[in-house]
C-alpha cells in the first residue's frame, strides 16, 4: 500500500467515524415550554438523513415545518418560521442531545428561552 492509498483510507475512516458518532434524532420528541402564561406542550417529529433532518414542531398553533435541520456530533440546530398578525418571524433553535433528551435554546423577541424534549418511546 502506498502513502497516497493510506491517506485516502485514513480520511475515509475518519469521515465514517464522525458520521457514526452523530446523534440520531429521528422520531417523536415531547416537551413543555414555560411561558409567562403557563406551560405549553411542544412536540417534534423528526426524520434524519446523515447530518441533516426534516420534520415539524407541533404546538397550540398546529404543525410548523422545520427548516435547516442539522446534526453534528451531539449538536443540533434548526429553524422554524411562524406568522404573527401577518408578520413572519424566524426562530433559530440550537442545542444538543444528552442521553434521551434534546436540550434546545432559542430567541423569542428579546428573551432567550429553553426547552427540553424527551424522546417518546
Amino acid at each position: 500500500m502506498n502513502v497516497y492509498s493510506f491517506v485516502r483510507m485514513a480520511g475515509l475512516a475518519a469521515i465514517l467515524s464522525a458520521a457514526a458518532m452523530a446523534a440520531d434524532v429521528t422520531g417523536k420528541w415531547v416537551g413543555k415550554m414555560e411561558t409567562p402564561n403557563g406551560s405549553r406542550d411542544v412536540n417534534l417529529t423528526l426524520k434524519q438523513d446523515g447530518e441533516k433532518f426534516t420534520g415539524a414542531m407541533s404546538g397550540r398553533r398546529g404543525d410548523t415545518p422545520i427548516s435547516d435541520g442539522s446534526v453534528k456530533g451531539d449538536d443540533v440546530a434548526f429553524s422554524i418560521v411562524r406568522s404573527f398578525n401577518g408578520n413572519e418571524m424566524k426562530m433559530n433553535y440550537k442545542g444538543n442531545v444528552e442521553g434521551g433528551e434534546l436540550k434546545m435554546k432559542f430567541q423569542m423577541r428579546d428573551n432567550e428561552r429553553e426547552i427540553t424534549f424527551k424522546k417518546a418511546e
